[in-house]
């Protein structure tokens, strides 16, 4: 399984002959340098660039390209190397850009020879930079490890190879770029995105109207869709598009951003999004064909992919889409009919001659024949829909792996201790009201990009029960649990730690799985002087990795350091916060993500607000989830409100228990 890397993550490398793939949206210049334990390079004969394609155990490429593949024989570099970097930058005086925060996020995958990916990083946050030290292999201890860096310098390569301490830094930059502009006519753009042979394509829901003498049929589903991988915003050129998954929308709302962009019309490309310019191969068929005039049946995982984990993502992406799409299509339809039978009634009541007697009469029930004609063809092609949908939902739900599964699925059951981390966790389902009886897992990337926000005020959920204040704290801090014991479980051992901040210590009954199993970083934080130490001691771990990585010494980080991702559950906020811990909370929920550190906060948002607009930021910077069923989630393609369900564990499992237990005996042989 594929390790998708942040910026100063490591992964362990159990092959030496590797092979490293680069993509860009625009032609780049590919580099790799050698260098010793402290990374500095000893001259140019330790750099292969496109002057100088090969050196012991490196070759490169030999001209500027969209797409490269570097070749790295571990085994071969000279002993007294202990760093190979990959180095990227952006050809000069050409007609390109001269800056990566003008182009795509460039993404660098390493392979092994047989082309199964051993881990992946997409170089984000870049902006006037126009080289970047994308990543690097080292060796410690006799074993060698691959590290995310993504440092940039607005110099370019000249001050990215003096910042690696070569002597001849500048003469070797002006070498490159002469090598590069003599084969820039050679240069490969980067290929249009392709679909495999084999792919599944969706289609968009055929509209359920059709122009008539009595007005103009609506368009056929929504508009194309946002992508915060790129694509066509949602109102056409000039609208704003999403920066991130799950973007905040409104107060007491969020936006579920899916991860690629179908056209109007056309169909859906399944491809990994940081892969779109090399398809991967088709998923094999596993399902017969389907006879003439039948649809095809549904087959879990046949969306493309490099992976099952990955095809299964897609796939459940494609039915949100689906979803989203016939759902508001069969919407527009009825507005349609019922705007259509208003006009009608309206030009009736504007006839003085037909207000009265039998023409009036006829033509009121014209019209109302009509749309309900109308109608009733929306509704056939909905249920048409909505059948093929729960099919579909009906084989990829036990098909999905843990961490994609609900908690009574049976793969719990054959429960083990990952080796590397998953694409994606699920948080919860996605409906909506016309389509109750389909549930779609609502999963999000990992590792975490925002941190979550679980509401524990009283309200009123989807199905119009209420529930008092102190339930909906206990079935918050289930929650958080739940989402916590899976994040632990998704992880391989020791990569995932948990702090809890519980002040008046409302919390024990629920947080008792976590407690009893041992699984916790240490026992749940009592008073304002327990909020005061773990708040601290977060703060300062995130301060020394933002250091180290910024600083470009990742290695300087003290012996017996906690590398592990890290989450902080807080209890019953602000009980127990003052000023300062509450302006730490807000620096974690802004600066923990990128550095491993992320913020689950159960409160109710009505209390919190005796802080005024201090916690606005944070607010509108969590995800907002609820304990129970409420439609408060919002996607940017046609506003639909999504209800949203959590991902509890059954009442009476013990698999949560289980699966803990399995956690906590594989983090103690680890240790």
């Amino acid at each position: 399984m594929t390790a998708e890397l942040v910026r100063g993550q490591n992964h362990p490398l159990s092959q030496a002959r590797l092979e490293i793939r680069i993509s860009a949206g625009t032609p780049i210049v590919a580099v790799a340098a050698l260098g010793d334990e402290n990374g500095r390079i000893h001259g140019v004969e330790w750099v292969a660039h496109p002057g100088a394609p090969t050196q012991p155990g490196l070759e490169v490429s030999r001209q500027a390209a969209a797409d490269h593949r570097l070749a790295v024989d571990l085994d071969a570099v000279p002993e007294a190397v202990h760093r190979v970097s990959v180095l990227l930058a952006l050809p000069v005086g050409g007609t390109g850009p001269a800056r990566f925060g003008a182009v795509a996020a460039p993404f660098v995958a390493v392979t092994g020879l047989d082309g199964g990916e051993v881990a992946s990083y997409t170089i984000t946050g870049l902006d006037a930079e126009s080289a970047v030290v994308a990543l690097e292999l080292y060796r410690r201890q006799d074993a060698w490890k691959v590290r995310a860096v993504g440092q940039g310098y607005a110099g370019g390569l000249a001050e990215l190879l003096t910042d690696q301490g070569l002597p001849q830094a500048h003469q070797l930059a002006a070498t490159v770029n002469d090598a590069v502009a003599q084969g820039l006519a050679r240069s490969v753009q980067a290929p249009p995105p392709r679909t495999a042979d084999g792919d599944r394509s969706r289609q968009t829901a055929a509209p359920a109207l059709g122009p008539d003498q009595g007005g103009t049929a609506p368009q056929p589903g929504p508009v194309p869709p946002v992508s915060p991988y790129g694509g066509q915003t949602p109102g056409g050129p000039g609208q704003p598009a999403p920066q991130q998954p799950y973007p905040g929308a409104a107060p007491d709302s969020n936006a579920v951003t899916p991860p690629s962009a179908p056209t109007a019309g056309g169909s859906i490309d399944y491809s990994h999004p940081r892969r779109q310019n090399s398809a991967p191969p088709p998923p094999p068929p596993t399902a017969p064909p389907a006879a003439p005039g039948q649809p095809a049946q549904p087959v879990a995982g046949d969306a493309t992919g490099w992976s099952m984990e990955e095809r299964l993502y897609n796939q459940v992406w494609g039915m949100f889409e689906d979803l989203a799409r016939t759902t508001a299509a069969y919407r527009s339809a009825v507005d349609f009919a019922e705007s259509r039978m208003d006009k009608e009634l309206e030009q009736v009541l504007s006839d003085p001659r037909s207000r009265i007697g039998g023409q009036g009469d006829a033509a009121r029930e014209a019209a109302r024949a009509r749309h309900a004609q109308l109608v009733t063809q929306a509704r056939e092609a909905l249920d048409r829909d909505l059948a093929q949908l729960a099919a579909e939902a009906d084989v990829v739900e036990p098909a999905l792996p843990p961490a994609y599964a609900r908690w009574d699925n049976p793969a719990w059951h054959a429960y083990r201790v990952p080796m590397d981390i998953p694409m994606a966790l699920r948080l919860g389902d996605l409906h909506l009201p016309e389509a109750d009886r389909i549930r779609i897992p609502m999963l999000v990337r990992l590792p975490l990009e925002r941190g979550l926000w679980i509401d524990s005020g009283a309200a009123g959920s989807s199905d119009g029960s209420f529930t008092d204040s102190h339930t909906m704290s206990r079935l918050a801090m289930e929650t958080a649990v739940a989402h916590a014991a899976r994040l632990l479980a998704v992880y391989p051992a020791g990569e995932f730690t948990v702090h809890v901040i519980d002040p008046a210590g409302s919390g024990a009954q629920p947080l008792a799985p976590l407690v009893q199993t041992g699984v916790l970083a240490a026992p749940p934080a009592l008073g304002a002087a327990g909020v005061a130490d773990v708040l601290g001691r977060l703060t300062q771990r995130v301060d020394l990795v933002q250091m180290a990585i910024r600083g470009g010494a990742a290695d300087s980080l003290p012996p017996g350091f906690d590398t592990s991702q890290q989450l902080l559950i807080v209890n019953d906020f602000p009980h127990g916060f003052d000023d300062r811990a509450v302006n730490q909370l807000r620096y974690l929920a802004d600066e923990g993500p990128a550095f491993g550190v992320h913020l689950m906060m159960v409160a109710d948002r009505e209390e919190s607000s005796a802080y005024g607009p201090l916690l606005d930021p944070l607010w509108r910077s969590l995800l907002r989830l609820t304990p129970v069923a409420d439609d408060h989630l919002a996607d940017p393609w046609v506003g639909h409100a999504w209800t949203y369900e959590p991902s509890l564990v059954p009442p009476g499992s013990q698999v949560l228990q289980q699966v803990l237990a399995r956690v906590a005996a594989a983090r103690t042989t680890f240790m």
